[in-house]
This record gives C-alpha cells, structure tokens and sequence, in this order.
C-alpha cells in the first residue's frame, strides 16, 4: 500500500524537518520549561497542518516565528488567567471554596471563554472585557482605548457574537 502525501503536507514536513530543531532553540530561549517549549513547537506544526491551504512561505523561520509567538501569547494569556482565578480562590474563605471538581470545572471555562475572545482583536477584546468585568461606560471604553464611542460599540457587538456562537452556534 502506497502512502502518497498531499503537497500540503509534504510542506509541513519539509518545514518540519527544515526548521523544527531552530523553532525549538528559540521557543526553549524564550520559555523557562522545556516540555512547554516542544509542546507549543509541535503546535506550530499542528496548526499548519490544520490550515485549508497553505502556500510555501518566502521566510519560513519568519513564518514559523509569527504562529509560534501567537501560541507563546496564548500561552502567557492562559497562565495568567490561571494564576488570577488562583489568586481569587485564595480570597475565598476555605469552608467556601469549590471543590477541586468545580475549580476543575471552572477553568476549563475560563480557558473557553479566553479562546472564544482571543478571536477579536485586542481593541475589541480590551473593550468587552472592561465593559462586562469593569463596568465601565462606553465613554469610558473609548478614553482609555483611544478610540470613538461607535467604534467601542462595534467592538462590543463584536464580543456578544462571539459569546452567541459559543452558546447556540453560528448563526444561519
């Protein structure tokens, strides 16, 4: 039996082998945790094959670079948030903490609604969270975003259609 591979993924693995070994070097400079580091290197690699198409890149290390530090945010991103749901369950009174089921349970909700803003922009996910954590009036919004209140409501709209997906799908 023949395995004949699409050109797509004779790309990847042509990209894989070409330049993994650098990608790891500069992941491993860039993070203190070496399974991390491969981790987010095969990411990378996983990602590519994921795409619908994918053209050979005229800067392949600057095309690996660009989607391995989009996965180094999200990663920071992630730990962060983390770390604030931790430091919060520190504030709890013990008797009243969730149990690590629901801590568990919680967590992987955070990360979901973290992926599901992670797809607006950074303006737009800035605004959405400052209006629905913080509070903060539209005016206040666009002051500290440097931006028209319009455009705050564009990116709120942006946000509860992304929280409309997560619950009930694309819309039709």
């Amino acid at each position: 039996m023949s395995s004949v591979q699409s050109p797509q993924n004779q790309l990847v693995g042509a990209l894989y082998r070409d330049h993994r070994s650098w990608l790891l070097a500069w992941l491993r400079r860039n993070i203190a945790c070496a399974h991390r580091a491969e981790d987010l290197s095969q990411d990378t690699f996983v990602r590519l094959l994921g795409r619908e198409q994918l053209q050979a890149p005229r800067e392949p290390r600057a095309f690996l670079l660009a989607i391995a530090k989009g996965l180094l945010f999200d990663h920071f991103r992630r730990a962060a948030l983390e770390q604030a749901y931790l430091n919060e369950l520190l504030l709890i009174p013990e008797g009243e903490q969730p149990s690590p089921e629901q801590q568990q349970m919680i967590l992987e909700d955070l990360r979901a609604i973290d992926r599901l803003l992670g797809k607006l922009s950074s303006k737009a996910r800035a605004a959405f969270l400052h209006n629905r954590l913080d509070g903060l009036s539209h005016a206040e919004i666009a002051e500290r975003l440097g931006v028209s209140v319009p455009r705050v409501r564009q990116y709120l709209a942006q946000g509860l259609r992304q929280c409309y997906i997560a619950l009930y799908g694309e819309p039709t």
